[in-house]
């Protein structure tokens, strides 16, 4: 079987891969995240509703004005923090889409490359089941070094990043941590008063959208990148968790 193509990525359903790609993030920025672009105006006029509401119940004779601003500005102030975390748990969630449709995609095509030279539903299974360690094993296996591209480590910060959204503190959190933990944002990183890197956890996780914008890079790289044809050569090492489950049909 030596020369055979093993997988084949057709230039047209590449486009498609693409193109579909790009519609999710340009239609999330403009449907979700266009939805947060004055939050501070939201907030001030959230306080002075509040004024608007409570207006009626102020005497003048036993109340201070001063603690009905100053009521009113916590209500600004809280309002403000509430819509600032569901900007980030919305970016995050944008990232978590765009990453497991890459994901699932990904391994949808090799199943569909695999099935025609292997027909059996072990490998099939591991395939969908394999970390994604594994699946950058099996690319590497077959001759594609995915580990040496340029957008490799952008594309596992978003692994990381999206497993911590998913799961909280845990392996990837503590991975997260130690590598970038730039994704991990306190409320005074830009003052003076910035927290301790160990004193924050999975809450503090946050992504610029630069950094969105990246991820979404990332993976359109993949695709373009991603060899038109694989070949079996001499070369061909395939992962012990792909080999594995191959010997495990023969018995």
């Amino acid at each position: 079987m030596s020369g055979q193509v093993l997988f084949h990525m057709w230039d047209p359903y590449r486009q498609s891969l693409i193109e579909g790609h790009r519609f999710y993030v340009e239609q999330a920025r403009k449907r979700l995240l266009s939805q947060f672009g004055d939050i501070e105006r939201e907030a001030s006029a959230a306080a002075d509703a509040w004024l608007d509401n409570h207006k009626m119940h102020f005497d003048p004779d036993r109340h201070d004005p001063g603690d009905f601003y100053e009521a009113a500005q916590g209500e600004g102030i809280a309002f403000y923090e509430l819509l600032s975390d569901m900007e980030q748990r919305t970016r995050l969630s944008v990232v978590a889409g765009m990453f497991h449709e890459w994901d699932k995609q990904l391994r949808d095509w090799l199943v569909g490359e695999i099935r025609h030279w292997h027909v059996r539903d072990v490998v099939v299974a591991k395939v969908w089941t394999a970390d994604f360690a594994g699946i950058a094993d099996l690319l590497e296996g077959f001759g594609w070094m995915l580990r040496s591209t340029s957008f490799f480590s952008k594309l596992d910060e978003c692994r990381l990043v999206v497993n911590v959204y998913k799961h909280g503190t845990g392996k990837a959190f503590t991975e997260l941590r130690q590598t970038h933990p730039e994704y991990l944002r306190g409320p005074f990183d830009d003052t003076e008063l910035e927290w301790r890197l160990d004193f924050k956890d999975h809450t503090h996780l946050s992504v610029s959208d630069q950094q969105v914008e990246e991820f979404s890079n990332c993976i359109v790289e993949f695709w373009m990148q991603l060899p038109e044809r694989i070949f079996e050569t001499n070369e061909t090492a395939l992962p012990a968790w792909f080999v594995k489950a191959i010997a495990s049909e023969q018995r």
